[in-house]
């Protein structure tokens, strides 16, 4: 018999996709959702410092919540590269401490994974497949994973690629950070827009994630858990700057925008590392927006 009072408790619900999870799961009338935040809290957001072991026991054993979803994490990699204490505070040893706290409470535990755990060179990637990160982000959240797997059978790791969505500044996504970039090039004639054309992504909408999510507590809540990890993803491969030109279109604009055809980040990324969605599509879970869509209603919010 499902429960009248299933409480499910967003880790990082301020975040760009928490903000999209705590907004589908606010949706379920008979869900007592608990919000977290960084920095952000108010008051309908409890300030969580995830790092700080005893305030995430402390906050788990005080609301009880029957399932926890993290989305909280150091998710840049250059960021992670160059500061892997701080990467590995965010991404391996707060889902420890959260791992350990929904153990002993009884919740089930759900962590926002990453593509980069793979190296690009044989796609499409079974949750199975083994991992391979080519850099320091890759390695904190594979690490990461096994932290939350390794403190309880009730846990599972979602696996995302790209993630682009509503955003309260351009940065919060690599797909809209381009943004600036392409309005400055239509502005000031033959000033380029160089945008890499090297690394094949598959951007996906984070209201469709937070969809996947929701169904997956379904899942939980009527006692069908999933564990171990599985994986979401978009199906329209694009290079960055095939994005770029959908962005230029949707705005109507004339910009400069040069590919980039080697790669020219500092920090080595994988050239594809497509992530296989089977196992949640022959289970019925999952939704995808097309990119036009979905990037139009993102700038019409945005601009």
């Amino acid at each position: 018999m499902t429960k009248s009072n299933y409480k499910v408790a967003v880790i990082g619900a301020t975040g760009l996709l928490g903000r999209a999870v705590a907004s589908e799961l606010a949706g379920v009338s008979r869900w007592d959702v608990v919000r977290t935040a960084f920095r952000r809290g108010d008051s309908t957001t409890e300030t969580l410092d995830v790092r700080d072991e005893k305030a995430v026991r402390q906050f788990v054993a005080f609301h009880a919540p029957d399932a926890i979803v993290v989305t909280a994490a150091e998710r840049r990699p250059d960021v992670c590269e160059n500061d892997p204490t701080l990467a590995r505070a965010l991404n391996v040893d707060a889902l420890r401490f959260i791992a350990d706290a929904a153990r002993d409470c009884g919740a089930w535990a759900l962590s926002i994974s990453t593509d980069y755990v793979f190296d690009g060179t044989k796609p499409p990637y079974q949750p199975d497949d083994t991992a391979n990160p080519l850099n320091a982000y890759g390695r904190s959240k594979l690490e990461g994973e096994r932290a939350l797997l390794d403190a309880s059978s009730r846990s599972c790791v979602l696996r995302l690629p790209l993630l682009y969505g509503p955003v309260i500044d351009w940065s919060e996504s690599a797909v809209t950070s381009m943004t600036p970039s392409i309005v400055e090039s239509a502005r000031a004639a033959g000033i380029p827009a160089v945008m890499d054309a090297w690394a094949i992504r598959y951007p996906t909408f984070t209201p469709d994630i937070a969809v996947v999510i929701r169904q997956l507590l379904e899942r939980c809540e009527n006692g069908n858990a999933m564990g171990g990890v599985v994986h979401w993803s978009g199906d329209e491969p694009m290079t960055k700057f095939e994005m770029a030109q959908h962005i230029a279109r949707v705005l109507r604009v004339d910009a400069n925008i040069t590919p980039q055809r080697t790669p020219f980040d500092l920090t080595p990324r994988p050239k594809d590392c497509h992530l296989s969605s089977s196992v949640l599509e022959e289970m019925g879970i999952g939704r995808r927006t097309p990119f036009d869509e979905a990037i139009r209603a993102v700038l019409r919010r945005s601009m």
